[in-house]
């Protein structure tokens, strides 16, 4: 009996043109999360996004990010979204609270709302470690949300 093992796929597409992007911030680990958001931004531009459609929000901290992305999200205005942030291990059991929390509520907006989020909240050892990773995984983000945000209205 033969079966049909041939079927659709939808390829990653990466054009940005006619995106709208919301970016949250934190302002907590501020240098860390400015080469996040200069990463970010770069790519975004690269894959065609304009830049008057991109909306930086800031907030305070990583756990601050689910409210301000949710708010974005159900305003109908974006494509996509990207969480932007750095949550440095201290000596306290709430780095593991707040890199938990603010994981689980960016994955909530998204599975909540349709709107694609990029989670780019790095939880880290020590700074080294953000300043290392940071353009990596800002331009990944930005990958993320175009990807995400096309496959959205694809599928």
């Amino acid at each position: 009996m033969g079966t049909n093992t041939s079927f659709s796929e939808l390829d990653p597409a990466y054009h940005g043109q006619g995106l709208k992007i919301g970016i949250t911030m934190s302002r907590f680990n501020k240098d860390i999360c400015e080469g996040l958001l200069s990463a970010c931004k770069r790519e975004l531009l690269r894959l065609g996004v304009a830049n008057e459609d991109i909306l930086l929000v800031t907030v305070p901290g990583a756990l601050e990010h689910p409210l301000a992305l949710k708010k974005m999200a159900q305003s109908g205005r974006f494509d996509a979204l990207v969480a932007i942030g750095s949550i440095v291990r201290g000596e306290t059991y709430h780095f593991e609270v707040v890199s938990n929390e603010s994981s689980r509520g960016i994955t909530d907006v998204q599975l909540q709302t349709g709107v694609p989020v990029a989670n780019a909240v790095l939880t880290l050892e020590n700074e080294d470690q953000g300043y290392r990773r940071m353009s990596e995984k800002g331009t990944d983000a930005a990958r993320v949300a175009v990807e995400m945000a096309n496959l959205m209205k694809r599928i």
